[in-house]
């Protein structure tokens, strides 16, 4: 997401060079959306996989409807959008078969019946491998699941982000769905090394409650014990942060983007790190109360859990 949009300017020669570098160092899993740009993510994506494209595992969304021009349009989920909506993104992936196909948002104009039959009719063409939903609530990831298997919930679970733990994880593990966690460094913040007033022009997290005023100041607070086990061990504070994720169960895949080398292979170092149960208890306890402020913006927080 980070390499077309949101985070401010990125160089799409150093994206690809990385992303060949996860291929090489073995990640499979690649997440993006015609959303992200909006639609040169795929692009992007789809330049980068060419000639290897046997080797990954490639996932995109539908849902959250932009305009050529960034424009914010809405949410759809309607059965004539999911068709052309894929093939716009098989076109962009320069693919003839999307993995894992997700509806980003759920639209509350359409029945969650209606949209994964549509899915589920691409799947029966060849053109979409497996279903996923994104920010659904869990009884609809149940009416979904009724209509045709679905494979993962992806949505946003991390240290400071842990609303789902109460109904939805429970729910997917009973319907044997995968869960894909994205934004496990609380799209940085957990890292430590983020300040408000360092952040570009741009950046959407400007304007994210989490990362502003007195929430960012309640939220440094929190980040001090993920620092703290971090140095014990001799890690880095995203590490510890994955690590925790990763402890929850295999059934959760966490996503952490980045634009920068050195990051992924720090990343993925975290495959290696092993919290104690004191050191789980010592973080889930740090962070039991929540992390000050919402997710997104009340616009943005409309579109979740639906």
């Amino acid at each position: 997401m980070g390499m077309s949009d949101f985070y401010g300017g990125a160089d799409e020669k150093e994206s690809i060079n990385l992303i060949h570098r996860a291929i090489e160092l073995g990640v499979t899993l690649f997440d993006t959306s015609d959303a992200y740009g909006p639609f040169t993510n795929e692009v992007l994506l789809g330049r980068a996989i060419e000639g290897r494209r046997e080797k990954v595992t490639i996932a995109t969304k539908f849902g959250i409807v932009r305009s050529p021009s960034g424009q914010r349009i809405g949410i759809s989920g309607r059965p004539d959008y999911v068709r052309s909506a894929c093939e716009a993104s098989l076109r962009r992936l320069n693919v003839d078969t999307i993995d894992l196909y997700y509806q980003h948002r759920v639209d509350p104009n359409t029945p969650i019946e209606d949209t994964v039959e549509a899915m589920a009719e691409l799947v029966k063409a060849g053109k979409v491998r497996f279903l996923g939903l994104s920010e659904a609530a869990a009884s609809t990831v149940r009416r979904a699941n009724n209509v045709h298997p679905i494979t993962a919930l992806q949505t946003e679970y991390s240290l400071w982000s842990r609303d789902i733990e109460t109904e939805i994880l429970p729910v997917i593990q009973e319907l044997g769905i995968g869960l894909v966690s994205y934004a496990p460094l609380g799209r940085g913040f957990l890292t430590g090394t983020i300040k408000p007033d360092e952040l570009k022009e741009g950046d959407s997290r400007r304007n994210m409650p989490r990362f502003t005023g007195e929430n960012y100041k309640k939220n440094r607070l929190l980040v001090t014990t993920i620092e703290e086990i971090a140095n014990s061990k001799g890690t880095t504070a995203s590490q510890i942060a994955i690590a925790w994720i990763l402890a929850q169960g295999d059934f959760i895949v966490p996503i952490p983007g980045t634009r920068r080398t050195r990051y992924l292979e720090e990343n993925l170092d975290a495959l290696d790190v092993r919290l104690t149960p004191d050191e789980m208890k010592q973080l889930s306890d740090a962070f039991a109360p929540g992390a000050a402020g919402t997710r997104y913006s009340s616009e943005g927080m409309k579109a979740i859990n639906l």
